[in-house]
């Protein structure tokens, strides 16, 4: 677009009252004084073909007009009226316009409204024009504002993710004279950038530097070097870094120390995170709860059961005691492992120790007493779980259900299934497909078959592998006229498989040795054109 085409997208723009103007460009700072202006925009064709010019008017009298010569623009409104008209063009989303006229201003001595500007490289920011954003700056600082953190951080991010780290470094520098103040954002960015692209002592050696000019020791910061270091160039040369920070007044905490320790903890490196823990009891910093739950967690997964024992020894001893979420994570690991006896063992010594289990303790119990076929004690603790605050959910009940199921216990699978909906929870398509096998196990198909009716007049999705169960138990018993039935609540219900799965169904009826029965299923699916004639 060329200069002499601003503002030509219409004849007229009206503007209405500033404050109300967000349209995705929130202005900052609007005057609550300034009432709503209309300002029309006549274009009129010059007497010279090379120029137009642009006549702001209002209901009473006419404004300085603005001409746009071949030459670029030449301004001839007064500062007040080309800001209203900046305002106007930000609200709009009319960026590319509104850099135009930012620029026209600054070679006519005019200063732009400042939170105009901020808005405009905001906008040109989010839409990556990183360059005109820039330029807007250097107009705004160049006209005496202060352009906030916020939208540098927005230009330098920008920088970073097109590799331009040069010039991101430079915007810093001339971010600090504006007399605009870096914060966590700003050197987070700067430094993971630096990392991620191989600079990592590049990284260590820029917030040095920025230390030694003053900068505030952001832990967070700080925090978030140690750990990209430990990740490029391990833990040996974290620690080291550990010790110059310490020598420029940085000194690490608990919350520094428990980011390595959980790095190396979830890759399995074992051997660091001692070295981790030997650092941070040798500097005199107390593990925290954080750190023991962080250990146990990796410890359980590997299985070194014994270390677990040690660590929660040292727990008892300490200041932190084992909480809610180390049962859960000792509970868990010892159910993946097939340990459920000593999981209970830790579950009633949360209540020996009076800390309440909540309901992810129980669910994991539950759901590894009923894969265990332990379902008569699951249901005791079903039972436990009902009388505390917190009660049963569909995870929970889900648990049980399918244990019984699996056990063929089925009156007491549909008890429970019954208590479930009268407690207001609502059964989902596991709960039914655990009933559903259930009765399929035990030869219960009709039964089967009820819920799946049941299950379709509700609108529930039933997966194609559970209708085509029910269909062979059905045929297995001979019941063809209950099984084209199931199939017509299947096509019914919106599941309609691909012709395969109809196939497989007769192929899996006739390999039962019902062959007249696979006849009659094959002739029904060809009359609903659901198989194709061979």
């Amino acid at each position: 677009m060329t200069s002499s085409n601003l503002l030509l997208d219409a004849h007229f723009l009206h503007i209405p009252n500033l404050s109300r103007l967000s349209n995705g460009f929130p202005l900052l700072n609007p005057s609550d004084s300034k009432k709503e202006t209309v300002l029309r925009y006549r274009v009129l064709q010059s007497s010279s073909s090379s120029s137009l010019c642009i006549e702001p008017v209002d209901d009473v009298s006419v404004k300085p007009r603005m001409v746009f010569s071949s030459d670029g623009p030449i301004t001839e409104n007064k500062e007040a009226t080309n800001n209203d008209i900046l305002h106007s063009l930000c609200s709009y989303g009319k960026l590319t316009d509104a850099c135009k006229l930012v620029e026209v201003m600054a070679r006519h001595n005019q200063v732009p409204h400042f939170p105009s500007c901020t808005n405009l490289v905001r906008g040109l920011a989010r839409i990556d024009q990183t360059d005109k954003a820039m330029c807007i700056l250097r107009i705004m600082v160049m006209s005496g504002g202060v352009p906030d953190t916020i939208t540098y951080n927005m230009v330098i991010g920008n920088l970073c993710k097109r590799g331009d780290l040069r010039s991101a470094l430079v915007l810093l520098e001339d971010m600090s004279l504006s007399g605009s103040s870096p914060d966590v954002i700003t050197y987070n960015t700067l430094i993971r950038f630096m990392c991620d692209n191989g600079n990592t002592e590049d990284a260590i050696e820029f917030w040095k530097d920025q230390l030694r000019n003053g900068c505030p020791p952001y832990m967070i910061t700080f925090t978030v070097l140690v750990e990209l270091v430990c990740r490029y160039c391990g833990s040996v040369r974290a620690m080291e870094v550990l010790e110059d920070m310490a020598v420029e007044g940085c000194y690490p905490d608990i919350v520094t120390y428990n980011s390595l320790v959980n790095y190396n903890c979830r890759r399995g490196k074992l051997e660091d995170v001692a070295l981790v823990i030997q650092h941070i009891v040798s500097h005199g910093v107390e593990l925290n709860t954080v750190t023991y739950n962080t250990l146990l967690h990796s410890l359980c997964s590997h299985g070194y059961w014994d270390e677990v024992d040690e660590i929660l020894s040292i727990m008892y001893k300490t200041s932190c005691s084992p909480t809610v979420i180390t049962y859960n994570i000792l509970i868990n690991g010892l159910c993946k492992a097939g340990l459920l006896s000593r999981a209970i063992d830790f579950f009633y010594q949360m209540l020996e120790q009076r800390c309440l289990p909540d309901i992810v303790t129980y669910n994991t119990v539950l759901g590894a007493m009923s894969k265990e076929g332990m379902v008569n004690e699951a249901i005791v603790l079903l039972g436990l779980l009902r009388k505390t605050r917190c009660s049963p959910g569909l995870i929970s009940y889900n648990s049980v259900i399918d244990g019984l199921a699996k056990k063929g216990m089925m009156e007491k699978a549909l008890e429970l299934y019954n208590q479930m909906v009268e407690a207001g929870v609502c059964p989902d398509d596991i709960t039914r497909r655990s009933l559903i096998y259930g009765f399929c196990r035990a030869n219960l198909v009709e039964e089967a078959s009820q819920v799946l009716k049941e299950t379709s007049n509700r609108g529930n999705g039933i997966r194609g592998s559970t209708y085509r169960l029910v269909i062979q138990g059905l045929c297995k018993k001979g019941e063809m006229e209950m099984a084209v039935q199931v199939v017509e609540i299947m096509l019914t219900s919106g599941c309609k498989p691909d012709e395969s799965i109809y196939a497989a169904i007769v192929k899996g009826v006739e390999e039962m040795g019902m062959g007249s029965e696979a006849d009659e299923l094959q002739k029904k699916l060809r009359q609903w054109k659901l198989l194709r004639e061979v």
